[in-house]
C-alpha cells in the first residue's frame, strides 16, 4: 500500500495540477482569463440565487394545441376524400372529432378505407404501446374521426419539446449565458435566467407565438362588405393594429385568403435595419431556396395586388406587389421603433412557437440579495472550514496536516471540476461542498484511526501507516459508494436546486476518494522517505 511507483506518482501530480488550472479562472480578473487560451477560459457560473435573475414558470396552450390538431385532423379528411373525388356534404367538428358526411350516391366503402389510413402510431415505427393518434368509425351515413386521448397528450408533449428549443433558442439571441430550461410536468416549462435585469423585456421575446405568414388580400369583397355580411369561404377578416405608443389606436380590417404562400418556417434569417429611404425601421429577411421560390412564383403571378404579411393572426403590413421579387429575400415595415424591429427579427431568426406560453408563475431575485446570498454563504464554508481544519489539526498533529492539505486539494478540485462542465453554482451547490469537506476529514479520521489502532498493538511505523490505510480502505469504499448512489438518483430524478446540490456532492465525493485514499497516502509516503521516523507521531 506504501509504494509508489513513478508513474503513479506523477499521474497524482498531474491531475492536482490539472483541477488547479481549471479552478484558477474563477479567481483570476476578466482581463487575465481573457489572455488565456480558449480550451483554459473554464469557470463556473453563479445560478439565479446567487447574481439574481429571473424565474418563470411557463404553460403550454394545451387547448390550442388540441385546436391546431383538429384543425390539422379537418385539413387530412378533406384532401383525402378529395383526391378520391368523394364529394362532402358537410364537413365539421363535433368535441374532439372530425365528423364529415358525403353526398348521396358516393361511395362510403371507399371512404371508410381511405380514412382508416390517417391515423399515425404514436411514437412511429418503435412504438411500444401500439396506440394511434386517430380512431376512425362510421355512424350511421357519417364518418367520424377522433382524437384519441393518448393522441392529444403526445401532440402537448410534442408541444412543450418544441417550445424548450424555441425558448433556448430566443435566450441565446439575447446573450444571456447559463439559462436553465427545464419541461415541469406534462405542459410546463422552468426557465430561469440568471442576470436577467428586465422580466418584462423576457416576458415580451417569449410570450408572443412569432408565426409570419405571407398570405394574399382577397380582392373579391371589400372589408366592409366582409363585415357586414361573410368574407368568402376561402378567406377570413384580419385586422393591423396602429398604435400611438404602446396604445392601439386604431385596427384596419383586411379580408385575407386563408392559403398560406409562405410561412416564417422557410425563412434562414432576420436582421433590424434602417430604411434611410421611407426613415423608418424596418426587419429585412431572407428565405431558403423553397419558400424563395413559392415567394417568387407568388410575387410573379400577382404583380400589382396587395399581400399580406401577418404576424400572430395580426396584419403588420399588406404592401402592393409593384414588380416581381425573385431573390428570395424582402423586407417587412409596419410602424416598428428601433427596439420591436430587433425584437422582431430575433423572433422570426429564433422560430415560431408551437402554442402559446401563459406565464403562471414568476420571480424576480434582486442582484443585492444574490450578493448577500454569495456573503453569507462564503463566510459559512469559510469559518465551518477553519474551524474543521484546526480540530483536525490539535487532534492527529503532523496527519492532521496532511488531512488538512488533502482536504483544501479536494475543495480546489472539486471546483476545477465543477469549472470543466461549466456547472452553475448555487446555494445547494455551497452546502454540497461544505459538506464534501466533512466528508473528506471523516474518511482521514477513519484512516487515522485506524493507524492508532495498529500503533496500540506494537506493530512498526511503516505496518501501522500501512495498516491504517489498508483496513480503513473497505469502510471509505463502502460509505462513499452508497452516498454516489443516493447522489445519481438525487441527480436524475430532482430538479433545479436539488439537481445542484446532487452533483456538486457527487463530484465532492469522486474527489473525497481520491484525496482521502491516494493523496492523502502520497503525502505520508513523502514524509517517511525524507525523515524515516522512529514513531507515529499522533
Amino acid at each position: 500500500m506504501l509504494s509508489f511507483t513513478r508513474w503513479k506518482a506523477t499521474l497524482i501530480l498531474v491531475a492536482v495540477f490539472a483541477t488547479m488550472m481549471l479552478a484558477a479562472p474563477n479567481i483570476m480578473p476578466q482581463s487575465w482569463v481573457d489572455k488565456l487560451p480558449r480550451a483554459m477560459r473554464t469557470h463556473m457560473t453563479l445560478g439565479l440565487d446567487l447574481q439574481g435573475g429571473v424565474h418563470l414558470m411557463l404553460q403550454v396552450d394545451s387547448d390550442e394545441v388540441r385546436r391546431s390538431m383538429l384543425e390539422n385532423l379537418r385539413d387530412d379528411v378533406r384532401r383525402v376524400l378529395r383526391d378520391n373525388r368523394l364529394q362532402v356534404q358537410n364537413l365539421g367538428f363535433q368535441g374532439n372529432s372530425v365528423v364529415v358526411r358525403l353526398r348521396e350516391g358516393q361511395n362510403a366503402d371507399l371512404a371508410l378505407t381511405e380514412l382508416r389510413k390517417i391515423p399515425q402510431l404514436i411514437g412511429g415505427a418503435f412504438s411500444t404501446s401500439g396506440q394511434y393518434d386517430f380512431d376512425v368509425s362510421r355512424q350511421g351515413d357519417s364518418f367520424v374521426v377522433a382524437a384519441t386521448e393518448a393522441g392529444i397528450r403526445d401532440k402537448v408533449s410534442r408541444a412543450v419539446t418544441q417550445s424548450i428549443e424555441v425558448v433556448r433558442r430566443r435566450i441565446d439571441q439575447l446573450g444571456t449565458t447559463e439559462p436553465v430550461i427545464q419541461r415541469q410536468g406534462i405542459d410546463r416549462i422552468l426557465l430561469q435566467v440568471p442576470g436577467e435585469r428586465d422580466p418584462q423585456r423576457l416576458k415580451t421575446i417569449i410570450g408572443q407565438t412569432a408565426k409570419l405568414e405571407f398570405r394574399m388580400v382577397d380582392q373579391s369583397v371589400t372589408a366592409e362588405q366582409a363585415l357586414s355580411g361573410r368574407p368568402p369561404a376561402d378567406s377570413v377578416i384580419l385586422y393591423e393594429e396602429v398604435k400611438e405608443g404602446n396604445r392601439v389606436v386604431q385596427q384596419v380590417p383586411y379580408v385575407i385568403q386563408r392559403r398560406v404562400i409562405v410561412s416564417g418556417e422557410e425563412l434562414v434569417d432576420a436582421q433590424a435595419a434602417f430604411n434611410a429611404q421611407q426613415a423608418e425601421w424596418v426587419v429585412n429577411f431572407r428565405f431558403n431556396s423553397s419558400g424563395g421560390r413559392k415567394f417568387a412564383q407568388a410575387t410573379t403571378e400577382n404583380v400589382n395586388r396587395p399581400f399580406a404579411i401577418i404576424l400572430d393572426n395580426k396584419v403588420v403590413s399588406a404592401p402592393v406587389i409593384r414588380e416581381p421579387i425573385l431573390g428570395g429575400s424582402g423586407q417587412i415595415s409596419g410602424r416598428f421603433t428601433a427596439e420591436s424591429s430587433a425584437n422582431l427579427a430575433l423572433l422570426l431568426r429564433a422560430g415560431a412557437l408551437p402554442a402559446p406560453l401563459t406565464v403562471v408563475e414568476e420571480r424576480t431575485v434582486g442582484a443585492s440579495l444574490g450578493q448577500d446570498s454569495i456573503t453569507s454563504g462564503t463566510r459559512a464554508a469559510i469559518i465551518g472550514s477553519i474551524f474543521v481544519l484546526i480540530y483536525i489539526f490539535a487532534t492527529y498533529g503532523l496527519f492532521g496536516l496532511f488531512a488538512n492539505i488533502a482536504v483544501i486539494v479536494n475543495v480546489v478540485m472539486m471546483f476545477g471540476l465543477l469549472s470543466l462542465i461549466g456547472a452553475t453554482l448555487t446555494l445547494p451547490g455551497i452546502a454540497g461542498i461544505v459538506l464534501t469537506v466533512g466528508m473528506a476529514v471523516d474518511s482521514n479520521v477513519l484512516i487515522f484511526e485506524r493507524i492508532r489502532e495498529e500503533v496500540r498493538s506494537g506493530r512498526s511505523v511503516i505496518a501501522s501507516i500501512d495498516g491504517g490505510f489498508t483496513k480503513a480502505m473497505g469502510t471509505i469504499m463502502d460509505a462513499n459508494i452508497t452516498q454516489l448512489i443516493t447522489c445519481v438518483i438525487l441527480f436524475y430524478l430532482g430538479t433545479g436546486p436539488v439537481k445542484g446540490f446532487a452533483l456538486t456532492l457527487g463530484l465532492g465525493i469522486i474527489t473525497t476518494m481520491f484525496t482521502a485514499i491516494t493523496f492523502t497516502r502520497y503525502l505520508v509516503v513523502i514524509w517517511l522517505r525524507l525523515f524515516k521516523p522512529a514513531r507515529v507521531p499522533m
